[in-house]
């Protein structure tokens, strides 16, 4: 068969397959483009998914008609001045956009600039190029794509409904809107709700209210500050406590000069830093922004702009950890507003708006007397739906009251309510402290904050001289499988380093000799085989750095030497365990990610009772 050179519009359609794969990847590029040009406005709409309409209208600085001509054709770009592919500064740069939008679609561009009387227009069908003629407009720049892959049919058989489509696009506007807050995007159309993001002022301030409105309002008080710098890199931004997570990473945002990514790099490094202080299948919420030298980074690797390559990966990554695990620490006792939130939910009726309650004004009707000092339930427990009064009839028999009440405390004890988790006024069902502070009340999860105490305790140990160790009086023996045996056999020399001591006794058996101060008295056989199952996801993890997998084998075993659910604590124990909180880092939240604890503000409670 002979060789030919294939039609330039179909070596258009071709190539429009790599730029423009559905309609979000047509509004990503038409969106750069404008902020390219300096627009300080940007106005998006979209109909059928954007495969029908797809228009975008900005304030930039706009073409003359000469440039309008030239911007359709193929690699025709104003944005490589010198040429040079290692010092790009701007996000579009391969001047493929336009003329691929328009191989697909009908394209149409009016533009003028702000010294010009009148503006130009073009419009291109299908591959085929219309005259530049002069139009009406005001200075910048409006596009409108219709009926996207309309030339190439094949092509709308593999996009997905509109309304995925839809949110694809709007996916594309928030995080170019998270990357330049100081531009003004609007989002309006078919299947997805219309939004405006004003402009914000440069800085801090203005960054952390334009992700208060993209990512929630409520990321505004559980974000922490990042601002760190070193060797020309600067990452800036904000992340959320560990406590603040959602189930997909739809809400990690990385920018890379001003060009948002999804780089897988940057993405196992947000795992890295979390991994000790978050459950594995949970995400975080953050919006980091990485300034360095053009340089030092190919924008250049991926058709779709949204990968990157550092020429330093291992310092990236190594910067970005360490960034964030400083976060962590500086913040990591502190746990999420929405804990305390979604705990006054679930005290609340559902359904039922909370308001005050005038008693002298109503005649309360009873269900029946309870046995407990003449206690009486209202009817209405009995048909709210689920909430305070979810499961009325199972609740225990209050003649037998399971709250471990702390009346008469020490003297000493009472000086604590000023202490950030305050002073200790009782356990409940043996698992939970209860504690005042000045401005309302904390609930400790006791073997979860012991956890996560431990846990610190044996990082900061090994860290040191070395982890202390116990000789066991009667050396203790485990039967495990044979397979998880001869995998803990195979790291015995790391486990001793970790203070666990142990030797084989046999086929599939094992000798525990020594095990970690920290966790003497601790059920031996579990600690054991939950050290197995770390090592087993070691191994298929085996990638990660030694020091992440060693502390993932410390977070099995200090659950082994944490104050367990149902054990009865003195005073002044329960004293000691607030105090030890307040000075370990991260104890906000277990080793799986859980909160430590929730604070309740007296407010919140008063409302609750309709005094507010």
């Amino acid at each position: 068969m002979a060789v030919r050179r294939l039609d330039p519009i179909l070596v258009d359609r071709i190539a429009a397959g790599e730029v423009v794969e559905r309609p979000a990847a047509a509004v990503k590029e038409l969106v750069e483009n404008a902020i390219d040009a300096g627009a300080s406005s940007i106005e998006v709409a979209i109909e059928a998914g954007g495969r029908r309409l797809i228009r975008v209208v900005d304030d930039g600085q706009g073409m003359t008609p000469e440039d309008l001509e030239l911007a359709i054709e193929r690699h025709a770009t104003s944005k490589l001045p010198t040429g040079d592919l290692s010092s790009i500064n701007t996000l579009g740069f391969r001047g493929e956009a336009l003329p691929s939008i328009g191989a697909v679609a009908r394209l149409a561009i009016t533009t003028r600039t702000a010294d010009a009387q009148t503006g130009s227009s073009i419009v291109v069908e299908a591959g085929a190029k219309g005259a530049v003629r002069p139009a009406p407009g005001p200075k910048g720049t409006r596009i409108e794509v219709t009926d996207l892959f309309a030339a190439t049919p094949a092509r709308l058989k593999f996009l997905k409904s509109d309304r995925s489509e839809a949110q694809a696009v709007a996916e594309v506007v928030k995080r170019l809107a998270i990357a330049h807050p100081t531009i003004r995007f609007t989002l309006a159309g078919e299947h997805v709700t219309a939004f405006t993001y004003p402009p914000e002022p440069a800085g801090e301030h203005g960054f952390l209210r334009r992700l208060s409105r993209v990512l929630g309002s409520d990321f505004h008080e559980n974000a922490m500050a990042v601002d760190v710098a070193r060797e020309g890199v600067r990452l800036f931004g904000f992340a959320s406590l560990p406590t603040y997570h959602r189930g997909t990473g739809a809400g990690i945002h990385f920018t890379v000069n001003g060009r948002p990514v999804r780089d897988k790099l940057l993405l196992g490094a947000v795992r890295g830093a979390y991994a000790d202080v978050m459950a594995s299948d949970r995400h975080p919420v953050l919006a980091l922004m990485i300034d360095l030298d053009p340089h030092n980074v190919d924008v250049n690797v991926h058709p779709a702009k949204t990968e990157v390559r550092f020429r330093d990966p291992a310092f990236v990554r190594g910067f970005v950890v360490a960034a964030l695990k400083e976060a962590i620490t500086r913040f990591g006792m502190r746990s999420s507003s929405t804990v305390g939130a979604r705990t006054l939910d679930s005290l609340r009726p559902q359904g039922t708006p909370l308001r005050p309650v005038s008693v002298a004004h109503r005649a309360p009707s009873f269900r029946h007397v309870n046995a407990f000092a003449g206690w009486q339930a209202p009817v209405e427990l009995a048909h709210r739906p689920a909430g305070l009064a979810e499961m009325q009839g199972s609740l225990p028999d209050l003649a037998a009251p399971s709250a471990d009440s702390r009346a008469t405390l020490p003297e000493h004890d009472l000086g604590h309510d000023d202490a950030p988790l305050g002073a200790v006024r009782a356990q409940i069902h043996g698992t939970y402290i209860v504690a005042q502070t000045q401005d309302g009340i904390v609930i400790v999860d006791q073997h979860a904050a012991h956890e996560r105490l431990v846990y610190e305790r044996l990082k900061r140990e090994r860290a040191a001289s070395g982890i202390a160790r116990q000789l066991l009086l009667i050396p203790e023996v485990v039967d495990l499988d044979p397979v998880d045996a001869d995998r803990v056999l195979a790291e015995a020399v790391t486990l001793e380093s970790l203070g666990l001591v142990l030797e084989p006794f046999g086929p599939g058996a094992l000798l525990v000799r020594e095990v970690p101060a920290a966790l003497a008295g601790g059920r031996i056989k579990a600690l054991v085989q939950d050290v197995a199952d770390a090592l087993a996801e070691w191994g298929q993890g085996a990638s990660s750095p030694l020091e992440e997998r060693l502390d993932a084998v410390l977070s099995r075993m200090s659950c082994h030497g944490s104050v367990r659910a149902g054990r009865r604590m003195r005073p002044e124990e329960m004293n000691a365990l607030l105090r030890e909180m307040e000075a370990t880092p991260l104890s906000g939240q277990c080793n799986h990610g859980r909160p430590t604890y929730v604070e309740l503000k007296l407010a919140d409670i008063e409302r609750l009772f309709g005094r507010r």
